[in-house]
């Protein structure tokens, strides 16, 4: 992969500061002969500290070259680490070429690396750059120095809707850090988190406490992805780098019946002086089926011809994850599911519709495939990991409940595409169906994360809390799964 398309894909996580780190290995790798991208032979450069545009030079995302008014960051393309000095001749030989190359690609890969990986998160790389920002943290902590760290004293009481935390950028929020002290059944599904930015009355961020952390049963389950985590006991982790311009809100909705006894936090951020244009904001949002539709209940195995042989092109009937106008790019999801049919649930295929409401632009071979696992995860009478209900929690995906394959299996699995986020310029759709061509009835509930400019305006309206509690539905179709 060339420099400039490295940067294409970091430049949403890039801040200026490592920008101005960038320029002195970019100005290493110019050379008289080129117009600045490695390996371009374009016209002769003869005035060798001739100022170029960084977004032209070395493209980053679309919406950051778009902004032709405010995305000028000056490289001065001399040779040498310090202006005037040159650091290799013209008649330098092919072989000081290349290890000058060489040596810009390690310090360039250095330098941008940590931020492709893990998002702002201070990386062992990235330690030793110097950094130019604030820390700050929004926390619960007791005002008084008392220790009523939590709030013990002030509730959040049923229907209340407390504003927790309201910041002032530019800046980005890098960690949130939760744990409620509630006996309520399914309070991860009753409260309700909300995030807003610049200004904007719309949320940007909108699902139940849980689901947004991938607890999308309503239950506890210690796991650890990159951009998210659950630490015991019930501490709530998001690593996600949440970039604002002017202002940043964060509300916390008791939607359940019992007062929240405490609410402890700790929100943690970088405060900085200026933040480079074209960078997106964060989204995600809840969506759930209680049930799907499937198109037959009479059928006792995912394996029959009239389920196989059934034919979707389309995404007609699928499951919708989310649906957005763009730009942006799409960097994941976490799902849960109750079976209220027995036998495999996965068999449904992702479709990606990007740019294109008709046609899904990416197609996939099946739900575990996309949550980049296989053959039902030792389920559907496959069972290659000498475990009935195997399950594992890594980085980038993971399965951290597995239920098995009756009737009332439960289910989480989750995809982060950190490594490649989908971009999009228009329109993007991510569905999955629900069984073979959306043969199953099964529950699905979901929280996707995405990056985009402008507000969101296909966001569905977050279901009452009493749609929302998690229960097996009778919809015919089998009881059992496959032994």
């Amino acid at each position: 992969m060339g420099i400039c398309n490295c940067l294409e894909i970091c430049s949403p996580y890039i801040p200026k500061s490592l920008i101005n780190h960038t320029r002195i290995v970019l100005s290493i790798l110019s050379f008289p002969n080129s117009c600045g991208r490695i390996g371009c032979p374009e016209k002769p450069r003869n005035e060798l500290t001739k100022t170029r545009s960084f977004a032209r030079d070395y493209p980053m995302n679309r919406a950051f070259a778009n902004h032709s008014k405010y995305n000028r960051v000056p490289i001065k393309t001399f040779y040498s680490l310090r202006e005037g000095t040159h650091l290799m001749p013209h008649n330098s030989t092919a072989s000081y070429r290349l290890g000058a190359i060489r040596a810009g690609w390690i310090l360039l890969l250095f330098l941008v690396t940590p931020f492709c990986r893990s998002s702002f998160a201070q990386d062992l790389a990235s330690l030793p750059l110097e950094k130019h920002y604030t820390q700050e943290r929004v926390s619960s902590a007791d005002p008084t120095g008392a220790n009523d760290d939590g709030n013990w004293k002030h509730p959040i009481k049923a229907g209340e809707q407390r504003t927790i935390a309201e910041l002032t950028g530019p800046g980005i929020i890098t960690h949130l850090w939760f744990t409620i002290a509630s006996d309520e059944n399914y309070h991860l599904k009753k409260i309700v988190l909300r995030i807003y930015w610049d200004g904007d009355q719309q949320p940007a961020v909108e699902s139940p406490i849980g689901d947004f952390f991938g607890l999308g049963l309503g239950e506890y389950v210690n796991y650890e992805s990159g951009p998210l985590s659950v630490g015991s006991q019930r501490a709530l982790n998001c690593f996600f780098p949440m970039p604002f311009y002017k202002s940043a809100r964060i509300t916390i909705s008791n939607e359940g019946e019992k007062d929240i006894s405490a609410f402890y936090y700790n929100i943690d951020w970088q405060k900085h002086k200026e933040l480079p244009p074209g960078m997106f904001h964060f989204f995600a949002e809840y969506r759930q089926a209680q049930p799907n539709k499937g198109w037959t209940d009479d059928w006792k195995s995912n394996g029959e011809a009239k389920v196989n042989d059934t034919r979707n092109t389309d995404g007609q009937g699928n499951y919708v994850m989310f649906e957005a106008e763009g730009p942006g790019h799409y960097v994941g999801v976490t799902q849960s599911i109750i079976q209220n049919q027995g036998d495999w649930w996965g068999e449904g295929d992702d479709m990606m519709f990007i740019d294109d409401q008709k046609t899904p632009k990416i197609l996939g071979t099946g739900s575990e495939d996309y949550y980049l696992g296989a053959w039902c995860y030792g389920n559907c009478g496959i069972n290659p990991f000498g475990s009935n209900h195997p399950t594992f929690a890594y980085r980038l995906y993971g399965n951290p409940v597995n239920g098995g394959d009756d009737r009332g299996a439960k289910w989480s699995v989750y995809r982060f595409h950190l490594d490649s986020p989908v971009p999009f310029e228009k329109y993007f759709k991510m569905t999955i169906e629900h069984g073979h061509a959306n043969h199953r009835s099964d529950n699905f509930y979901t929280v996707a994360y995405w990056y985009q400019s402008g507000p969101h305006k296909s966001r569905m309206p977050l279901p009452p809390v009493a749609e929302r509690i998690p229960h097996m539905v009778n919809t015919g179709g089998p009881t059992m799964g496959k032994p």
